[in-house]
């Protein structure tokens, strides 16, 4: 019988993989993604990492299962083929162009932000290809401080939208998320809401821990409270145990769930 379990979303960091940990992915999860891989499901990574570091981290972690696509820093999509991650050129096209127009429009307003920050926090101030503002605060309270007023100086400007896991954060458009990501895969596929599982930790999880994008919904007992308390409200379920171990348990509710 096919599995009920269409499509699994998990994030990385924190869900799926752990730095302190032996091993960084429990051989049980890997073990039941296999089967499940096996049975017809279709794995997503989805995480905020770059592809190159999620490379490094998919080679440290030694694993004995491997994710079917990946959606790295929290928007753009790649089919695993071999070790190869060939894009899904047409939504990653669409995703670069749009960021670009938009950050083009608040461009003007940017050194400002900057002088403030370095004016008034101890704070990594960058730019990558993905963001014109980026930034590693010393703690979160520094990083909230920043984000209320970065979200002010551009109130007027509604599809800028904070990625933000912990105390680091990017400006991004609103419209590509972890939850826009794996709903385009969905699409790509054919899966509908109802075969969906999505699994996170923290803040940038939010948008794919959505009941009307996944019919299953889990964060591990590690999750930030806020997590926690979303996937709890949306009839989610919150597992006992932290990163992998959660997920697996996880699965295991949805299994039963679907039956």
């Amino acid at each position: 019988m096919p599995t009920p379990l269409q499509l699994i979303s998990t994030d990385f960091d924190g869900t799926l993989h752990s730095d302190f940990t032996d091993p960084r992915v429990p051989v049980a999860l890997q073990d039941k993604l296999d089967a499940l891989q096996a049975g017809g499901t279709t794995w997503l990574i989805n995480t905020g990492r770059e592809l190159a570091d999620l490379r490094d981290g998919l080679a440290s972690a030694d694993l004995s299962v491997h994710p079917d696509f990946v959606v790295t820093v929290e928007r753009e999509i790649f089919q695993c083929v071999g070790d190869d991650f060939q894009p899904l050129t047409e939504w990653n096209v669409q995703c670069a162009a749009t960021q670009a127009e938009l950050f083009a429009t608040v461009a003007d307003g940017l050194p400002e932000l900057f002088a403030w920050v370095n004016d008034n926090f101890e704070a990594h101030l960058y730019a990558d290809e993905w963001s014109p503002f980026c930034f590693i605060a010393r703690d979160n309270a520094d990083a909230d401080a920043i984000q209320q007023r970065v979200e002010q100086h551009f109130a007027g400007v509604p599809q800028l939208t904070f990625v933000r896991n912990d105390i680091y954060a990017r400006l991004s458009h609103a419209a590509f998320t972890k939850g826009s990501a794996m709903a385009e895969v969905a699409r790509h596929l054919g899966i509908p809401r109802e075969g969906i599982f999505a699994a996170g930790d923290h803040w940038n999880d939010l948008p794919m821990l959505q009941s009307d994008l996944a019919e299953w919904i889990v964060a591990p007992a590690n999750a930030v409270p806020k997590v926690i308390d979303h996937v709890t409200k949306q009839g989610g379920f919150v597992a006992q145990a932290e990163t992998g171990l959660g997920v697996l348990e996880g699965l295991e509710w949805a299994l039963a769930d679907s039956r």
